[in-house]
């Protein structure tokens, strides 16, 4: 066995090609796109490398040249933790601990090399929104930008000897099931109030809704858990990297006398279009993209942010939104699953919330922790 660096661009095909093979009989794997995977060790497209980040990609073969593994490493200068701490991710081995456990240990050497004390993984290059954390259960059809793999990588990392560091919990239901009761209630209360109204973004006022968006997201979250203000510049980046794929009926804001409160964000499952593409995303797999999104189905949402503004939470303004919007999508009949991005099983109140909505809990993924020094006492990420 030998781990062979990743450097030309045969062996960034042969990176990529390692996850094709271990899914090979897996109906549920929908391959990335091979240039979300590329983009985030390209110096140009992640920011974390320009902020002085490293990184560094192997391939795992066996005696007889076959590619059966992959790993990456890297230190994220801006990844804050109590102790210095790497990551490791775009993990995908056979199952065979002793190959999985030569991956980990050059990813540990290598961390140290550069003054870590610990590794979290898998985890993601960058933002914690794509490939982050691993499944530990609800193997199915992942979500766009969600990790995937086979159960038994849970004990590929446990048995080397990573902890759970924390817990990342989606939740779903379905669209067309009635909601409670209690979001009628709430809805009552505001129907009838010419002050209060709720409203379908409109892609043709893009630059209205950044500003109320930016607007709800700083007041409800800025400062929310270390989080950070949003400028406009940035939000209207967003959007514009949104627009092609938005759909209106799924994207809702509250306003009283006109001052935005409250925001839905929901986006459809791009998965479901990126699975008919191989990875692809030339040409030809662009006008087929457009085609899908046109013409094929797509069943599933995705809630990507909630948020209600601090002087409106607790007084009903989420089921009055959420009854609003509900009262469209339900009658569309387009959508068969909603299901939320993961909440973090240290923010209790967010976990409440989603809850609240009626969903049920519908995968759980982990994010581990290994302590390079095994004497050293280990704790869980701590409650906001």
């Amino acid at each position: 066995m030998r781990m062979h660096e990743v450097t030309t661009a045969a062996d960034k095909k042969a990176f990529l090609q390692v996850a094709v093979d271990i899914y090979a009989n897996d109906p549920n794997w929908i391959r990335p796109l091979d240039k979300d995977i590329e983009e985030v060790f390209d110096p140009e497209k992640n920011k974390f490398i320009k902020r002085g980040g490293e990184y560094i990609r192997w391939l795992l073969q066996d005696d007889a040249g076959r590619n059966v593994g992959r790993i990456a490493a890297f230190v994220n200068k801006t990844y804050k933790q109590e102790q210095p701490t790497g990551g490791i991710g775009f993990f995908e081995c056979d199952d065979n601990y002793e190959h999985a456990a030569l991956m980990f240990d050059h990813c540990r050497q290598w961390l140290q090399a550069r003054g870590m004390e610990a590794m979290d993984g898998p985890i993601n290059f960058g933002e914690r929104d794509k490939w982050w954390g691993l499944v530990t259960d609800g193997y199915y059809s992942p979500l766009y930008g969600m990790t995937y793999n086979p159960p038994y990588y849970v004990q590929l990392f446990e048995r080397y000897g990573f902890q759970v560091y924390f817990n990342q919990v989606c939740f779903a239901l379905k669209v067309k099931n009635r909601l409670e009761k209690k979001f009628y209630d709430r809805h009552a209360m505001y129907a009838t109030n010419p002050e209060y109204r709720a409203q379908r973004i409109e892609k043709g006022k893009l630059d209205k809704y950044v500003k109320d968006f930016t607007t709800i997201y700083n007041k409800a979250w800025a400062g929310h858990g270390g989080g950070k203000s949003l400028d406009e510049k940035t939000v209207a980046k967003m959007f514009k990297t949104m627009k092609p794929v938005m759909d209106e009926n799924i994207i809702w804001f509250v306003y009283h006398k006109e001052e935005p409160i409250a925001m839905w964000v929901n986006l459809p499952d791009l998965n479901q279009y990126f699975r008919h593409l191989n990875g692809q995303f030339g040409l030809l797999q662009k006008l087929k993209f457009l085609w899908l999104k046109s013409f094929g189905k797509c069943n599933r949402f995705v809630g990507i942010i909630f948020g209600v503004v601090p002087e409106y939470q607790g007084k009903g303004i989420d089921g009055f939104m959420i009854v609003e919007g509900a009262n469209v999508i339900q009658a569309m009949a387009r959508y068969e699953d909603y299901e939320m991005q993961w909440i973090g099983d240290f923010n209790p109140k967010m976990i409440n919330i989603a809850e609240s909505l009626g969903t049920t809990r519908s995968r759980n993924l982990v994010t581990y922790r290994y302590l390079f020094d095994r004497e050293k006492e280990f704790k869980r990420h701590r409650f906001l």
